[in-house]
């Protein structure tokens, strides 16, 4: 008797949820740590369960999102809505249902398909000796007749980041593990240690990988300012597009990473012409880029509480508003109690983006005032010596 894998239960199960209607296309799924919590699994078996899912078109992935359930697929092949109508929507149900179990058959198929052939290929590693040509030169590269043409893309390192990236991007860094990462690829664990030591240089090549996905234009923008916008505005979109950025390394410990030394070296570059010592240069640098990390925190935490709690940034606020208000007539915040009054009637909405743009042009005006200054006023900021041959330190990766 064969037992069937546990994320083929998992997959069976939240496709019954589909089907029957408890999760609608759009829907969140569960998450890797929440299916590793609720059926008991490793987080590996969670991430190839939705894995699965994904490859058969029944989920996709939106970054800061999450997992959601897809439109239905394969609509046309299946009696539309004016024939459901006219057998009483009883027809529609059933296609539909049918579909459903087809493709889990399918897909089912394909796992014992895949299955046979690793095993295959593993007695046939076990029986070769010295002097026996038993095994095709070609190895798994070359499939021998008779097996299906499928062949999966060649694994690399620039594979094993992506993948890497797009699990971090959906689940967070915590949900990221060398497992998680071949369960998404489809191949054994060990293969991806070929390409990558660990998951510490995992994420530092996740990490230059996603700073790159941004380069700046040869022409550069007239004056300090509008260099130091772009730089700025660059930062914060990448780490839109990637919120884990900001949880990998405090501003203390900066990272050795190429991609990151190229928005470094940007804004390096519009503040050199203003005849400030070396260290207040990387002052400046380090000022700007932790304003945007310090900013981007609040993203990937964001998707934590959610993922934890399962409640919306509004939905926290309709519960927890009232104790604010209690806080709030309680006669010890005044200036907050006003507030709180001005809002009364449309409420506040916290926008990120817009407290993003807020904050960069208060700290260029801020610096615009410094820079005003004559030059070399800002050498008591520092020790003088700070200017001398070792003052660039590791911190000029910000």
């Amino acid at each position: 008797m064969t037992v069937e894998p546990p994320y083929r239960r998992i997959v069976a199960d939240i496709r019954r949820q589909i089907a029957e209607g408890r999760l609608a296309p759009g829907d969140r799924v569960p998450s890797t740590r929440q299916i590793a919590r609720q059926w008991g699994v490793a987080l590996a078996t969670a991430t190839r369960a939705l894995t699965t899912l994904r490859q058969e078109g029944v989920v996709s992935a939106l970054p800061r999102v999450g997992t959601v359930v897809a439109p239905h697929a394969g609509e046309d092949s299946v009696p539309g809505p004016a024939a459901a109508r006219g057998s009483g929507g009883d027809g529609a149900e059933d296609a539909r249902q049918g579909h459903e179990d087809a493709l889990l058959e399918a897909g089912s198929a394909h796992d014992r398909t895949l299955r046979e052939a690793r095993l295959e290929h593993d007695r046939t590693l076990r029986a070769a000796r010295p002097g026996h040509d038993r095994i095709p030169r070609g190895g798994r590269s070359s499939p021998a007749p008779g097996q299906a043409g499928h062949r999966e893309p060649e694994l690399t390192r620039e594979r094993v980041v992506r993948a890497a990236i797009e699990i971090a991007d959906a689940e967070g860094l915590d949900a990221l593990s060398m497992r998680g990462v071949a369960a998404r690829l489809g191949v054994a664990t060990m293969s991806i240690y070929r390409h990558v030591p660990g998951k510490d240089e995992l994420t530092l090549l996740m990490a230059d990988a996603a700073f790159g996905e941004h380069s700046y234009p040869p022409e550069r923008p007239a004056g300090w300012r509008a260099r130091l916008e772009e730089s700025g505005r660059a930062l914060w979109g990448l780490h839109r597009r990637h919120p884990w950025l900001a949880q990998l390394s405090p501003l203390t410990r900066p990272l050795p990473l190429p991609n990151l030394l190229t928005h470094g070296e940007h804004m390096l570059g519009a503040l050199e012409e203003h005849g400030l010592t070396a260290s207040t240069m990387l002052d400046l640098q380090v000022l700007l880029y932790g304003y945007v990390q310090g900013l981007a925190v609040h993203l990937e935490r964001e998707a934590h509480a959610l993922a934890a709690t399962g409640l919306s940034e509004d939905e926290w606020m309709d519960l927890h508003g009232p104790a604010m208000g209690s806080i709030a007539a309680g006669g010890g915040h005044p200036a907050f109690a006003r507030l709180m009054a001005a809002f009364a009637e449309g409420g506040y909405d916290l926008d990120l983006d817009a407290i993003f743009e807020l904050g960069l042009r208060v700290l260029l005006d801020g610096l615009a005032v410094f820079l005003g200054r004559a030059p070399g006023a800002d050498a008591g900021t520092r020790d003088a010596g700070a200017a001398g041959p070792n003052a660039p330190d590791a911190r000029a990766s910000r």
